[in-house]
């Protein structure tokens, strides 16, 4: 038996956002943990909206996520099968034609908010004589088409709420189609997802209503319907929604400001559940922690600081391995030994330059002119190489009674001296990778 079949279906009208993530990544996780597919369905049937470019970083922001779609599906490309799809429904009396502008649509859903109705679309259309449609015809109007659902209970139950039922006799008919022509995601989601055989639909809550609709679809396209969870939605720590607006927490821009991207994934997949948001060493071990019934019912309220943290948290625990291409794109040497040495230390992976350049680049001397003398004298006391792993246990082993200090004293001027900082990584570590000869010229107060 195959693996389950899931869909990520963004709209290229944007860059997607950490919140879009949440639901790429569950999706593309759960698949991968079930040995399944997942497909990156571009729902670009907006012509006026859509772009290529967007597209493109939709494809290249889930391969740096580390979710690279199994397969890639454009609903433009698919606009004659829902056009015989439409024609199926018309002869089933399930679709029907409307003409009303969007003013006049507004004006009627005003009209019953003022009488304390709900705005629910009054199936005027059905009403109308072949002479009325005539009318509008010659007059340059071109109908839309809406979906005529079935007043029915619909009920599912929902990997992540549990049984939901709704009265589909309190929802508008969806519109399905534009006067224009395009279609909308409603029913072309629906065929694509009969047609690509998806077996999981996993989506934000915001959607529950629509699967209540889709549902009666699937029954009238005679189609099989997934199974639904509908996870709750990313939002900024005052409850506030996120949108393709907020450009600082599109993909791209996290990536740009250096951001690992295995910590965008556990903040975005484990944010507004029962487990806690820390860091994961691989994507696999992400996909282990998934459990919809963990996932809260409530916001899941998501505080971009908290990113800098889970960042370098998650560097923290990278071995050298993982980061190997990554230290070299950007001029970083010394091996394994350098990045154990510093890994420790860094907030973004760049980091890892400076303190590359700390040990490897000339340093002009920061030595205080109060320190100059204790400075030569742990020159003139630093070990002949060839330097064993105990070479800094050594050599304070022997600072120590010559110069008479301990603690900060002892280790402060030699710290300032080797590496120009305050703080970093322990010496024990960085002192081999300086070398003996560019020790010895920094300790006498020399640019090396």
């Amino acid at each position: 038996m195959s693996g389950p079949v899931v869909r990520f279906a963004p709209s290229p009208t944007g860059l997607i956002h950490i919140g879009n993530a949440r639901t790429a990544l569950l999706n593309a996780l759960y698949a991968r943990k079930a040995g399944g597919t997942f497909i990156l369905r571009l729902d670009d049937t907006d012509r006026a909206r859509s772009e290529e470019r967007f597209a493109e970083a939709i494809k290249q922001d889930l391969v740096w996520l580390g979710i690279p779609p199994d397969k890639i599906e454009k609903q433009s490309a698919r606009v004659a099968r829902y056009e015989a799809a439409l024609e199926k429904l018309c002869g089933m009396n399930r679709v029907y034609a409307c003409y009303e502008t969007e003013e006049e649509l507004d004006r009627k859903r005003k009209r019953q908010l003022g009488r304390g109705l709900p705005p629910v679309y009054d199936r005027a259309a059905l009403a109308m004589s072949d002479e009325d449609r005539a009318k509008y015809e010659s007059g340059g109007r071109k109908p839309y088409w809406r979906f005529k659902l079935d007043h029915r209970l619909v009920k599912w139950n929902d990997l992540v709420r549990g049984e939901i039922s709704i009265d589909t006799a309190s929802l508008s008919d969806p519109v399905i189609c534009r006067a224009d022509g395009t279609w909308l995601y409603s029913m072309s989601s629906v065929i694509d997802d009969i047609d690509m055989n998806v077996t999981h639909v996993i989506r934000g809550e915001d959607h529950i209503t629509n699967t209540a609709a889709q549902l009666d679809m699937f029954d009238a396209l005679g189609g099989k319907a997934p199974v639904f969870a509908h996870h709750n939605l990313l939002t900024l720590p005052g409850g506030e929604g996120l949108s393709k607006r907020f450009g600082s927490l599109s993909i791209q821009s996290l990536c740009q400001a250096g951001h690992e991207a295995l910590a965008i994934a556990a903040a975005a997949v484990l944010t507004g559940t029962s487990l806690a948001v820390e860091p994961v060493q691989t994507l696999d071990a992400l996909a282990d922690k998934i459990d919809f019934k963990k996932i809260s019912h409530g916001p899941a309220r998501f505080d971009p600081a908290d990113l800098d943290a889970l960042t370098a948290k998650t560097l923290h625990g990278e071995t050298y391995a993982s980061v190997a291409e990554r230290l070299d794109a950007l001029g970083v040497g010394g091996g394994e030994k350098f990045w154990l040495a510093v890994r420790g230390n860094l907030a973004r992976l760049s980091d890892a330059k400076d303190w590359w350049e700390v040990v490897s680049a000339p340093m002009a001397s920061q030595i205080a002119n109060e320190d100059r003398d204790f400075c030569k004298l742990a020159e003139a006391l630093l070990p002949a190489e060839p330097w064993s792993g105990k070479v800094w246990d050594e050599w304070l082993a022997a600072i120590k009674p010559a110069a008479n200090r301990k603690g900060r004293e002892l280790f402060h001027p030699l710290r300032i001296a080797l590496t120009g900082r305050e703080n970093g990584p322990e010496l024990r570590a960085l002192l081999p990778l300086i070398g003996r000869a560019r020790a010895s010229a920094r300790l006498r107060g020399e640019t090396a």
